[in-house]
């Protein structure tokens, strides 16, 4: 039951990102008339928060109990989204707002994330963890589904800056799923010999010392950096480039999305059948590839080639996340996964501004097609990283407190 009320909880505040996601550079662009660059720092400041303060959440996670912080972060996000309707309607709201607003949230989307991987495994006994984190991922695609055609018609519906309203409504509702578990942590001992910084340090080491963490943090880097120059470009070469509509852009985006929905549904049979290992490196394998089909979408029938590409990205995105979240709970020591999981945020959220900002000047120089390319070939790189790895001659990953035991076929 708690599990329950943890899985729409996150239900609710994954929509109101998805949506955030969808209309913050739609309100750059047509609300704001920002420039390709200054669309790009939209996506930079989301991201962020991650890159800046990612370790000290993972290290502070760890020595407090989680549920306080997803309900305050919950709130916290509630309340800066309103931020942007309030000054749309006093007439006063401009970039420099915006790109506040987003980095604020974005911060607190930062401890919400750490907390919520950490309190999972504190949740539910290891032997349920494959099968919670791929309802989770569920979430996401849900989300990702509603929030992207959902979010297109109200940007058309409500104009965008008023979509963050509904943003915020779904942080409350997010909060108040939260408020009603029941099950309650013990209270994480506190010694006095304790260091924040060596805390950190700690994390690093396990992380970049582990076999199996080291090449996915590593290939995780690789892909989101490409992808997160291509999401830099992508609005303004939807809109401009291709002449779209916010309501047809949400409309391409519920149709590519539905891969996302599919893996969640067999992610959990998928991985029994391959194993953790194969499962991981075939999609990350096939997940460059259909990054770099969106360079070639064109108008009228070409737009398949945005939907082909979204439609095989999403599976192997959510399929990778699935495996990724599992080993990393099954391999990391307790008193130790707040610090890994945030390291390997970091790892993924944290390289997202720096590929924003290459993006977008990229972009901007080049043209948003040539960014697209570029940043889909760079996400082809990242399977290297897994195929130089133990992981290459493995099936499943076992084991606790950071000994894996490695199982080849």
């Amino acid at each position: 039951m708690d599990f329950r009320r943890l899985w729409l909880a996150d239900a609710a505040a994954q929509l109101g990102m998805r949506m955030t996601f969808l209309a913050a550079p739609l309100l750059a662009v047509l609300y704001l008339e920002a420039s390709t660059f200054e669309v790009a720092l939209v996506r930079t400041c989301e991201t962020l928060g991650m890159l800046l303060f990612g370790l000290f959440a993972g290290a502070w996670v760890d020595r407090v109990r989680c549920r306080p912080v997803l309900l305050g972060t919950s709130l916290g996000r509630a309340a800066l989204m309103l931020w942007v309707p309030a000054a749309a309607l006093l007439g006063v709201l401009a970039l420099w707002q915006l790109y506040l607003v987003l980095f604020l949230v974005g911060v607190l989307t930062v401890f919400f994330d750490v907390a919520h991987q950490t309190y999972l495994p504190r949740l539910l006994p290891p032997e349920e963890l494959v099968s919670a984190n791929a309802r989770l991922s569920a979430n996401a695609s849900v989300a990702a589904l509603a929030g992207a055609a959902g979010g297109g018609y109200l940007v058309q519906l409500l104009t965008a800056p008023f979509v963050f309203v509904v943003d915020a409504v779904s942080m409350v509702w997010s909060a108040l799923w939260i408020r009603a578990i029941r099950h309650r942590e013990r209270r994480v001992p506190r010694s006095p010999d304790r260091h924040l910084g060596r805390e950190i340090v700690a994390g690093l080491r396990f992380v970049f010392g582990h076999p199996l963490l080291r090449p996915i943090a590593l290939s995780t880097a690789t892909t989101v950096l490409g992808q997160s120059a291509g999401m830099a470009v992508s609005a303004v070469f939807l809109v401009r480039d291709i002449g779209l509509t916010a309501g047809v852009i949400g409309l391409l985006g519920t149709v590519g999305l539905l891969g996302a929905l599919a893996a969640s549904a067999v992610a959990g049979r998928l991985v029994a059948r391959l194993g953790q290992a194969r499962a991981l490196v075939g999609g990350t394998l096939l997940l460059g590839p259909a990054l770099l089909a969106q360079a070639f979408t064109t108008p009228g029938w070409g737009l398949v080639w945005w939907s082909a590409s979204a439609l095989a990205a999403s599976f192997c995105i959510i399929l990778t996340a699935v495996v990724q979240a599992t080993i990393r709970q099954t391999v990391c020591p307790p008193e130790l996964l707040g610090r890994v999981s945030a390291t390997m945020e970091l790892m993924a959220w944290g390289v997202m501004p720096v590929g924003s900002l290459l993006g977008g000047a990229f972009g901007a120089w080049a043209g948003t097609r040539e960014a697209l390319l570029v940043s889909g070939a760079l996400a082809c790189l990242a399977g290297g990283w897994l195929l130089v790895s133990p992981l290459r001659g493995m099936r499943e990953v076992a084991g606790a407190a950071g000994s894996p035991a490695e199982k080849t076929s």
